[in-house]
């Protein structure tokens, strides 16, 4: 067999099928340090892990029937082992340039909006988007005049972009009243200090200042 033995196996098994099969494969390099490398090459049919090569292990494991008989037949080629050992030495050699991206703290972007509520005893709701920050850890709070609100307010988790990245959104359901601040306050590693987002600066009566970005 050659090295495109594992695909040809694969086009054998999905189109034998009058039903169609979804395949993904996945190739990650896991780590802790430097010293601490595994990589890990992963096959999923239809969402379901039919097998992996584990860099501990040196060999291809399968999971279910066809996945075993993929391992078995993948196994006994030099070329395919020799080939995951290689992409073992690439997540050796990318892994100190990866670590050196994450040590570095990315400031978020902040922005306030204001929406009508609906469902609501207020007829306002804030909105405080906190977009594209590294690392995951992040604060943010709501300050009416300078004292933090707790009532009426909800956040997401931090939702990741794909790319390391990644935003928050949080929630105050609100009765908008004359001369009182707003604000939303954020606490991140790329911050020497908490950060003020004030919405409209100060909120008037007539509440025409409804999106805010920075």
């Amino acid at each position: 067999m050659n090295t495109c033995s594992l695909f040809s196996l694969l086009s054998l098994l999905l189109f034998s099928r009058a039903d169609a099969l979804y395949a993904n494969a996945l190739l990650n390099c896991v780590f802790t340090s430097t010293n601490d490398v595994v990589y890990l090459g992963q096959l999923f049919i239809n969402k379901v892990l039919w097998g992996e090569y584990n860099s501990t292990v040196g060999k291809y494991v399968g999971f279910t029937e066809k996945g075993r008989q993929i391992a078995e037949e993948v196994n006994k080629n030099p070329s395919f082992l020799k080939q995951e050992k290689k992409n073992l030495e690439k997540c050796k050699t990318h892994v100190p340039v990866a670590m050196e991206i994450l040590s570095k703290a990315v400031e978020p972007s902040v922005r306030l909006r204001a929406f009508d509520a609906t469902d609501s005893k207020h007829p306002r709701m804030l909105v405080c988007s906190v977009y594209n920050f590294y690392p995951k850890q992040i604060n943010v709070r709501w300050l009416r005049n300078g004292k933090e609100v707790t009532s009426d307010v909800t956040s997401t988790e931090e939702l990741p972009n794909g790319n390391w990245l990644y935003q928050m959104h949080s929630y105050l359901e609100m009765t908008p009243r004359a001369g009182e601040k707003i604000a939303c306050m954020v606490e991140h590693a790329s911050f020497q200090k908490p950060k003020l987002y004030e919405w409209g600066k100060r909120v008037t009566e007539s509440v025409r200042c409804d999106v805010l970005c920075w």
